[in-house]
């Protein structure tokens, strides 16, 4: 069993990384790291970052997971191995682009890019945005599958994971007390589907709702209210057909052992309790 401890990072290639830093930093409310000759880093929180645009193919995505020391790193490679999952184990260069201690790199069986790392590098500084958009950081991520039901039983026999909730065929997966971590959702390609960012408050989902229609930068879905997480949530359109949602009042299971996964109906209907509708091809 390999055993996460946190979402770390998200991966993903530009062809414009100075447009998507911009976008990322005015728009989302995250803050400019470091930068190197092909890769912007951008943080959410007290870690070094936690989203990476660097230049290559629109397609190339990479979630970052991170596992407990270089002992659990080393049974989960051999464990992958063992499933027939391929792994590969980052060079000092590598890890140093990635600023973790060390990690290695698998796909699941849809043939997502997935890191588990050790030592993720923390920020000596506080989180300081230009916008501040009340985020709080980085939370979760929807995740393509060409097979919801296949890949849920790849991540919860394999790794510490559990169903919180169904949408559908389409589970939603975590390892701790947050209702999700990864959102599987149907896609006849692999990559990351929507990059979650947690805020504050109500009050903060309602201002960047204004702020991105002010700008008019596209709604995707929202503002409303899943019923399955309980969360308030605004989803939009950023750089490269990425969908970015904020969203706050989580569901917390703090009772894993006694909480029973609910069965959600497919549709667009099961996504807002308030009756709003996704402009979101995934979610019909």
């Amino acid at each position: 069993m390999i055993e996460l401890k946190d979402m770390c990072y998200v991966r993903l290639g530009t062809r414009d990384v100075d447009g998507a830093v911009q976008y990322a930093t005015e728009i989302v409310g995250l803050e400019a790291g470091g930068r190197t000759r092909d890769a912007a880093y951008l943080r959410s929180d007290g870690r070094d970052h936690s989203l990476v645009y660097f230049d290559g193919d629109t397609d190339d995505h990479t979630v970052g997971m991170e596992v407990g020391d270089m002992d659990a790193l080393d049974a989960a490679a051999v464990g992958l191995e063992a499933l027939g999952r391929p792994v590969t184990k980052g060079s000092d260069a590598e890890c140093e682009a990635r600023r973790v201690g060390a990690f290695i790199n698998f796909t699941d069986p849809t043939g997502n890019s997935i890191d588990l790392v050790v030592r993720p590098y923390h920020h000596r500084a506080r989180y300081f945005p230009a916008r501040d958009a009340g985020i709080t950081g980085f939370s979760h991520i929807g995740l393509r599958s060409s097979d919801p039901v296949r890949d849920e039983e790849f991540w919860c026999k394999n790794f510490n994971i559990r169903v919180s909730d169904w949408l559908g065929s389409c589970g939603l997966l975590t390892f701790d007390q947050v209702h999700h971590r990864i959102a599987l959702f149907p896609s006849d390609y692999p990559g990351v589907q929507h990059i979650n960012h947690q805020v504050e408050t109500f009050d903060d989902v309602m201002r960047s709702w204004y702020f991105l229609n002010d700008r008019q930068i596209p709604i995707r879905f929202g503002p409303g209210r899943h019923p399955t997480s309980t969360a308030i949530f605004v989803y939009f359109a950023g750089p490269d057909d990425m969908t970015f949602e904020y969203s706050t009042g989580v569901r917390m299971i703090t009772d894993p052992d006694n909480d029973r996964p609910r069965q959600f109906p497919p549709g667009p209907e099961a996504f807002c309790m308030w009756g709003a509708m996704p402009d979101i091809p995934e979610f019909q």
